[in-house]
């Protein structure tokens, strides 16, 4: 590094000499200074009235950049000042020294566009009109101010003039400084506590972001089970649809299932109503012919027709077979099922379509084994439709003219003994 040609102050204690002297190796460097130049070539820094060295440099160079120039060139001390450092660049511009010479090359290079739009101003007005219109924006002063003072058309009214605007300038800075640096205070503690406010509201944010984090997640779970839930009523309900469409099917067939079936209910409830009647029956003619077995007898004597219950043993059995009357009168049905049961059947009744459904003499005829008809108490059309169903299932069907008890003994008897005959033959009494 190279040793400065002036002495570098030492700290922001130290005043600066009302002289630098000039260091003995660098006394070649000393050229004469010139504020004016009469041809086209731009001036130098160290070429430039030495007064104007102390705004140029402070405005044109801020002063870290100032501090890292001569640092990287010569040797610097951490500790020297920033107006040890200014005051060592400016006694420096005095002359063409090597500090000189690198401020004037980064001027050059920095300010580049600025040097070119200057040019094309070739009078001292056209020059002055430029820098008013730089002061004027405010915008890139030190280019500006760089740009007019080494120019050749600048004579020494418009320096001076440049020179007063600039120092003014720095005076409205200085004082706008103040201010600003006063508000920048402010703007500082304002700006730690909205920091302050910004992290309690950022962690109350972080707070509720995971709060809503957490109600998502249990959302998202219950929306999977409500889907997963949706989709087995989803199954059932295509099950359900095609159960349904398959009772669509079997609509027709469940009609006649379900009026076969209240006709086989109706007919169990009326079966075991008979059944308890039927044994109630017993018990009662049981205790009658022990207490009354004259009764019977003298009673037959005197109509000259035999006692059903003397004949049970001479009459020929039925043989647990089922015998159906239908017609006849409701109060001689007991004797008539008394008279079936003596001689070993089961008897089944049908009124003949006068309380009963005349539709259901079609299942007591496929129920039974002998088909008895009173027809002198029956409807013809239960008569006819006793005789077809009798044909249709090759049932034995026997007419009784006649609704005694006598007259049913007898055709038990007949039928007994014609039980073989082929079907569909009648026999009448």
């Amino acid at each position: 590094m190279h040793t400065p040609p002036f002495p570098l102050l030492a700290g922001r204690e130290a005043t600066l000499p009302s002289t630098f002297p000039v260091a003995e190796a660098f006394t070649h460097h000393r050229v004469p200074l010139a504020v004016t130049s009469a041809g086209s070539r731009r001036r130098k820094l160290w070429e430039l009235d030495h007064r104007f060295h102390c705004p140029l440099v402070g405005v044109c160079f801020e002063v870290n950049a100032l501090r890292e120039v001569v640092a990287r060139h010569f040797h610097c001390t951490a500790d020297t000042s920033d107006f040890s450092i200014h005051t060592s660049a400016v006694s420096a511009c005095q002359e063409r020294s090597p500090l000189a010479e690198v401020l004037h090359k980064l001027l050059e290079k920095r300010f580049q566009l600025s040097i070119r739009r200057f040019a094309e101003a070739k009078t001292t007005d056209a020059l002055r009109a430029h820098w008013h219109e730089a002061t004027r924006s405010g915008s890139d002063l030190p280019a500006a101010l760089w740009s007019i003072w080494t120019h050749p058309a600048c004579d020494k009214a418009l320096t001076q003039e440049v020179y007063a605007d600039i120092h003014m300038i720095q005076h409205q800075v200085g004082t706008g400084t103040r201010a600003d640096l006063a508000q920048l205070k402010t703007l500082r503690h304002d700006n730690q506590k909205l920091r302050e406010q910004l992290d309690a509201t950022r962690r109350d944010a972080d707070a509720l972001r995971s709060e809503k984090a957490a109600e998502t997640l249990a959302l998202r779970q219950q929306l999977a089970e409500l889907h997963a839930e949706l989709a087995g009523k989803s199954a059932q309900e295509d099950a359900l649809k095609r159960e349904l469409q398959q009772l669509h099917q079997l609509r027709p067939a469940l009609k006649e299932l379900n009026a076969l079936r209240e006709r086989a209910q109706a007919a169990e409830a009326k079966a075991s109503e008979l059944s308890r009647a039927n044994i109630l029956l017993r018990k009662e003619l049981s205790a009658a012919q022990r207490q009354r077995p004259a009764t019977c007898a003298s009673a037959a004597a005197a109509t000259n027709e035999p006692s059903p219950l003397t004949q049970a043993s001479d009459t020929a059995k039925l043989d647990g077979k089922c015998v159906l009357c239908v017609g006849g009168r409701t109060g001689a049905v007991d004797a008539c099922r008394q008279v079936v049961e003596t001689r070993g059947g089961r008897f089944l009744h049908h009124d003949g379509g006068v309380e009963e459904n005349p539709h259901r003499i079609d299942a007591a005829v496929a129920a039974a084994d002998l088909i008895i008809c009173q027809a002198a108490c029956i409807s013809h059309s239960a008569y006819w439709r006793v005789k077809e169903q009798c044909k249709r299932t090759g049932k034995r069907c026997l007419f009784l003219k006649t609704t005694g008890i006598s007259s049913l003994s007898r055709l038990l008897d007949t039928a007994g003994k014609t039980l073989e005959a082929p079907a569909g033959d009648e026999i009448a009494v």
